[in-house]
C-alpha cells in the first residue's frame, strides 16, 4: 500500500473569502490587497456593503473566510459586537477577520472574545492583510502588530504604569473606587484644583474623554485596582 509521499499532490482549492465594507473604495482596496497577495491561493467570491446584505450573502454562499469591517451603521441587523455575535452563533465554523480602526483596548479585547480568527488595523492591512488570510486558513489566530499590546492585559498594565505619575494614578484609583474631587483632596492633602488638574492629565495620557471611559477603563484593564 504506498504511503504518503506516494499519493499525487492534488492542488488544493482557493480560499472562498467574502469581503464586508460600507465603504465601497475601501472594498475595493482590500480586494486589490488580496488579488496581489494571495496568487491562487485564495479568491473573493461575494462582497457586501453593509450588514444586512451581509447576513443575507452569508445564508446563501459557500465560504471559508470572512473579512468584515466592524463599524457599519444604518443596518437593521446591527454592526460591531451584535453583528460579530449573531454570525458567531450562526456560522460557529466560519472564521472571521475583522478590520477596524479601533484603538481602544477593552474594545478590541470584546472584539477578540467574540471569537474572530483575526483582528487588523486598517492602516496596516497593506503589510499583514495577506499574512493574516494564510495564518487564518492554516487554522490559525492573527492580531496585527499594531493591535498585540492593546490585546495583552499585560502589556496595557506596563503601558499605564509608564504614562501615569504615582500621584495621577494614586487619583484615579480613588476616583473609580467612589471618592469625589473634594474627598480626594482631603485624603491626600492637596487641593481641589491640583486633584482635578491630576485626573485630567491622567485622563488624557490614557486617552479617555469621561468619567464613564474611565470606570470602564478601569473595570476593563484592571489598573486602577
Amino acid at each position: 500500500m504506498p504511503d504518503a509521499t506516494d499519493m499525487p499532490d492534488f492542488p488544493r482549492e482557493p480560499l472562498r473569502i467574502a469581503l464586508s465594507d460600507d465603504h465601497p473604495v475601501v472594498r475595493a482596496g482590500v480586494r486589490a490587497l488580496l488579488d496581489a497577495g494571495g496568487g491562487d491561493a485564495w479568491t473573493v467570491v461575494a462582497e457586501a456593503a453593509g450588514a444586512d446584505e451581509l447576513l443575507g450573502l452569508l445564508a446563501v454562499t459557500p465560504l471559508d473566510l470572512l473579512i468584515t469591517d466592524f463599524s457599519m451603521p444604518g443596518s437593521r441587523a446591527g454592526d460591531g459586537l451584535t453583528l460579530l455575535g449573531l454570525i458567531r452563533r450562526r456560522y460557529p465554523q466560519l472564521p472571521v477577520i475583522v478590520l477596524t480602526m479601533i484603538g481602544n483596548p477593552p474594545m478590541l479585547r470584546s472584539i477578540a472574545d467574540t471569537g474572530v480568527a483575526g483582528l487588523l488595523d486598517k492602516a496596516a492591512a497593506a503589510n499583514e492583510l495577506a499574512q493574516a488570510v494564510s495564518a487564518v486558513a492554516q487554522g490559525q489566530h492573527y492580531y496585527g502588530r499594531a493591535l498585540s499590546a492593546a490585546l495583552d492585559p499585560a502589556a496595557a498594565l506596563a503601558r499605564a504604569g509608564q504614562a501615569l505619575s504615582p500621584r495621577e494614578a494614586e487619583v484615579l484609583r480613588l476616583f473609580v473606587a467612589g471618592f469625589g474631587v473634594s474627598q480626594i483632596a482631603a485624603q491626600l492633602h492637596r487641593s481641589k484644583q491640583t486633584i482635578s488638574r491630576q485626573k485630567t492629565d491622567a485622563m488624557a495620557k490614557l486617552g479617555l474623554r469621561n468619567d464613564r471611559e474611565i470606570y470602564e477603563y478601569a473595570r476593563s484593564e484592571g489598573l486602577l485596582s
